[in-house]
């Protein structure tokens, strides 16, 4: 199945690349200067830079992170990012983000 590109705010779109209930993959794109709002979500997060640079903030703490790096989230974390160089970030949830696959349904 292929799942549409959702433009998420200014410079960020996502698209749904797979989904189980169990689990999600998601690619988000950036444009340089696009943000990932802070905002937090029940779902544990793994998320890895295929590429670009980002800036994240995670439960208060700040780290920049670029290709090849990667880390998890956990549920319940306050978290956002900045993107310093165009890029792109491949997230996997558990359990799915349905939010995701409704249309209209915000970051």
């Amino acid at each position: 199945m292929t799942y549409p590109i959702i433009a998420t705010g200014p410079g960020v779109t996502r698209q749904v690349l797979s989904d189980h209930p169990d689990l999600m993959v998601v690619a988000f794109r950036f444009d340089a200067g696009g943000e990932g709002a802070l905002h937090q979500h029940p779902h544990v997060q793994a998320t890895y830079v295929q590429s670009g640079r980002f800036a994240f903030t995670i439960a208060g703490q700040d780290r920049e992170v670029g290709p090849g790096d990667s880390f998890i989230i956990p549920g319940g974390a306050v978290h956002g990012c900045r993107c310093l160089e165009a890029g792109v970030l491949i997230d996997s949830f558990t359990p799915r983000r349905d939010d995701f696959l409704r249309k209209a349904a915000p970051c």
